[in-house]
């Protein structure tokens, strides 16, 4: 990350100098983008509507904060209910998420579809479509998969363009930042939108924020699991994290907030250095050529673009997103009226 940015993001956990200097944009950013969701309520703005229930996951504020591992238990947990989940995206970090077709995500090409849209498709074997317009990946995959019963629309809290059923927007341990819009902070709506989400889900044991629970939203959290590790070259390989102490170790991440991968290897009780990359960090070099270590600590959205560097020292972290039952609980209330089932649908025992 360069220094501006770095300074940028920084500014963004206080109301510091750089912060109170940009209040000002911040106020118009406030503007804009309270008229934009004005105009879609009102219908000036056209939003469509696909013939199955829309899952949104989604956050109001900028920065990764575990929606990858969220969307893939929530697939998961649908596929064990019964259900034939598919997933749209907007295929960040991907080439292909700059041009205007939709198309089905090849699990084999990351650089192409993005490493968030691969990673999806790789982990539940459900169909994984990308575009900018969710709408048309959503028909499109439709067409193509017409037993699809349900839709989880990755990041797309703020897409207006898609009506949408369930809403959940997550957070991980820097919750709303300094509480002030983009670029003063790190929010790209109000706090008060949090009130019209049908739950926010927290990715990490923070304190609640009083605005939320002034606004009586429903919270739920959740936590990710790493214990093992493979290696990249050979996926049969598998250590436990605690197999790695007492090596030389480099923890590697190109994800939008690197210390939460590091505190879990921290809370392995690992000794590393830290090697914090840009999110959606595209290998097109290897980076880990210099280094002189026993092995290389990566993440899972890492890997699917690291293969073909062919280095034996990368091992991959696989997490594991565990959610409060009462969260699915909750989504397939508010589903079960609108799914198109053949038989019926429950979750599956715990």
């Amino acid at each position: 990350m360069n220094p501006l940015a770095l300074a940028i993001e920084q500014s963004w956990q206080r109301r510091g100098l750089l912060a109170w200097l940009l209040s000002p944009l911040a106020l118009v950013f406030r503007a804009l983008a309270t008229l934009r969701r004005c105009f879609y309520a009102i219908g000036l703005f056209k939003s469509e509507a696909l013939p199955i229930p829309v899952i949104v996951v989604g956050n109001i504020t900028v920065g990764g904060s575990g929606k990858t591992p969220l969307v893939i238990a929530l697939v998961k947990a649908l596929q064990d209910a019964g259900l034939k989940p598919g997933m749209i995206s907007r295929g960040y970090g991907g080439s292909y998420s700059d041009q205007q077709p939709c198309a089905q995500v090849d699990t084999s090409d990351a650089q192409r579809y993005g490493d968030e849209a691969v990673l999806l498709a790789q982990k539940t074997g459900a169909p994984v479509f990308v575009g900018r317009k969710r709408v048309a990946a959503g028909q499109l995959l439709l067409q193509q998969f017409p037993d699809t019963n349900v839709m989880i629309c990755d990041d797309g809290l703020q897409h207006y363009a898609l009506k949408r059923n369930v809403e959940l927007a997550l957070f991980d341990e820097r919750g709303l930042g300094n509480g002030w819009l983009l670029p003063a902070g790190p929010l790209r709506e109000p706090v008060s939108r949090l009130a019209k989400v049908d739950a926010v889900v927290l990715n990490s044991n923070m304190p609640l924020a009083s605005s939320w629970v002034a606004a009586k939203v429903l919270i739920f959290q959740m936590q990710l699991i790493g214990e093992k590790a493979y290696r990249l070259t050979q996926p049969a390989d598998y250590k436990t994290l605690s197999d790695f102490k007492g090596q030389k170790l480099v923890a590697a991440a190109g994800i939008g907030n690197p210390q939460r991968f590091f505190r879990m290897l921290r809370g392995a009780h690992l000794e590393f250095e830290e090697m914090p990359l840009p999110d959606h960090y595209g290998f097109d070099a290897n980076p880990f050529t210099s280094l002189d270590v026993d092995a290389i600590l990566i993440t899972e959205k890492d890997a699917v673009k690291c293969k073909a560097l062919n280095d034996p020292r990368l091992w991959v972290v696989p997490v594991q997103a565990e959610l409060d039952p009462a969260l699915m609980q909750l989504i397939m209330q508010r589903l079960s009226p609108l799914l198109r089932t053949e038989k019926p649908i429950g979750l599956t025992p715990a």
